[in-house]
């Protein structure tokens, strides 16, 4: 067996340089091959390069420990390289290719490694010292199954701004699957998740299914986090708050985490919308409980044409509000849940007037006592003010507006966050459009903060990892086992 480096001259005359060519390789009676041709760059783009920094590393034979040969080594300038040609490719060709045809490129990958399963099994004999029979594998005779099991000892931590609503998301799902649970209700809001925990006793549960520990989360919550016996963990809440969970999580037997984090979800209008609804829907997605939503649609992008009568019948809309005590019937908008929020809400509205928004209407406290914040609208906004990058979590939204449709959709994705999104247009396929195009977990067409149970909830990017409601929810709760029985005798 030789190995020769650098220049080839193939066969076919053509020249190559940067490639390996092994020829001669006698493996074994049955896997006799003339050569074996690679290419050793970098391959991106469906190019074989050399890597920036022109940098190489050995790669060795374990069964001789001589080198094969050297293969160019990455440097994060050719990832940056990489991620670039990778995020091109998915947003402008290979989300457009349907299923059949990936399907067809897929089959036709498979067909090449069956022709080419000599040459790649030796390779991984050279490679890893792999035995030759073993990369050549061949199945045996079996019957094979799945168990979809509890996961054991499941976690939940959730916010203060729907507490029972949040105690059923998580508590419904892992008790169905099996699992018991572990409940840290919000310091804010614990009454709700003890009172619930009441029935559970009431309903029959046998002791220690059902678990509330109340408590703050620097104590509680990263006590929970960091716990070895508990499997799974689920959270809702901040951005912050989920990354140090993970951390801690990850610090300790790696349990399996879930986040439902913030949220800064674009609400886009056409001027071909119904305007009277579309404002109505609007005000709803973010003033709809005091603006403490994660879906809350804090930054409403309104097309041109429209633009001026939307402003004006929005700030009507809104100034009607009623605010006030929460028990009675016709009050729209109660407090915010405390002090600390309160305070952090108003600091924003600072921050948006300190950095050139327009304040319309509000920004200011609403009576002598409790919590209450006027709602606020801000016009004359751009994307690098902190009002419209930061989840605010109150009643406070920014208004922009736009031209054509590719502009807007560029402007929905300038931010960390992808939970949710909303469309107002009367064109059902322009409604298709944006839904496709959009990154967000939920996207609402013609309305706006609807949740049904028999849909998953969920955001991309930074607005968190796996799914509540549905179906879908019953994979958080449940791992996969996978069985095989040889069936095959043998003496």
């Amino acid at each position: 067996m030789e190995s020769k480096h650098d220049l080839i001259t193939l066969p076919n005359g053509k020249t190559i340089k940067g490639i390996i060519m092994i020829e001669n390789i006698n493996l074994c009676p049955y896997v006799t091959l003339e050569w074996i041709i690679i290419e050793t760059g970098l391959f991106i783009k469906n190019t074989f390069v050399e890597s920036v920094d022109k940098k190489r590393f050995e790669t060795i034979n374990p069964s001789t420990g001589k080198v094969i040969t050297n293969v160019a080594e990455a440097s994060s300038k050719d990832v940056d390289l990489a991620v670039e040609a990778a995020t091109e490719a998915f947003y402008n060709v290979w989300r457009f290719v349907d299923g059949k045809e990936r399907g067809r490129l897929l089959n036709k990958l498979a067909d090449l490694i069956e022709r080419d399963l000599e040459e790649l099994a030796a390779l991984e004999s050279f490679d890893n010292g792999q035995t030759l029979s073993t990369a050549k594998f061949i199945d045996v005779g079996k019957f094979a199954y799945t168990r979809h099991e509890p996961i054991g000892v499941c976690a939940a931590i959730i916010p203060w701004n729907f507490p029972i609503l949040m105690q059923s998301w998580k508590m419904a799902p892992a008790l169905a699957c099996g699992n018991t649970i572990i409940l840290k209700p919000s310091e804010l809001t614990p009454l709700g998740a003890l009172k619930i925990a009441a029935l559970c006793k009431e309903a029959g549960f046998p002791e220690g299914v059902v678990n509330v520990l109340n408590g703050p989360g620097p104590i509680t919550g990263a006590a929970i986090a960091m716990h070895m016996k508990i499997d799974k963990l689920s959270f809702t809440g901040s951005n912050a708050t989920g990354r140090s969970l993970l951390k801690a999580a990850s610090e300790s037997n790696l349990k399996q985490v879930s986040l439902e984090l913030g949220g800064k979800s674009p609400n886009i209008i056409f001027a071909d919308s119904n305007l009277d609804q579309a404002i109505k829907w609007a005000h709803m997605g973010i003033f709809f409980n005091h603006g403490q939503c994660c879906t809350a649609g804090s930054r409403v992008y309104v097309q041109d044409s429209v633009y001026d009568e939307f402003l004006t019948k929005f700030k009507a809309f809104t100034e009607s509000n009623k605010i006030g005590d929460p028990f009675e019937e016709d009050t729209y908008q109660g407090p915010q849940i405390s002090q600390t929020q309160f305070d952090r809400i108003m600091r924003y509205i600072e921050c948006g007037k300190e950095e050139g928004a327009t304040l319309l209407t509000g920004g200011e406290r609403h009576g002598d006592q409790g919590y209450f914040i006027k709602p606020t609208i801000f016009t004359d906004v751009n994307e690098k003010m902190t009002i419209m990058q930061e989840e605010i979590f109150g009643p406070v939204v920014a208004i922009s507006k736009f031209s054509t449709v590719e502009e807007v959709i560029e402007k929905a994705h300038l931010t960390k966050f992808g939970l949710a999104a909303a469309v107002f247009t009367n064109d059902l396929t322009k409604a298709i459009k944006l839904s496709n195009e959009l990154r967000a977990g939920t996207v609402w067409v013609n309305c706006y903060n609807l949740v049904n149970s028999r849909l998953p909830f969920g955001g991309y990017k930074e607005s968190g990892t796996g799914r509540d409601l549905s179906k879908y929810a019953l994979d958080q709760y449940t791992q996969i086992k996978t069985v095989q029985i040889n069936l095959e005798s043998h003496t």
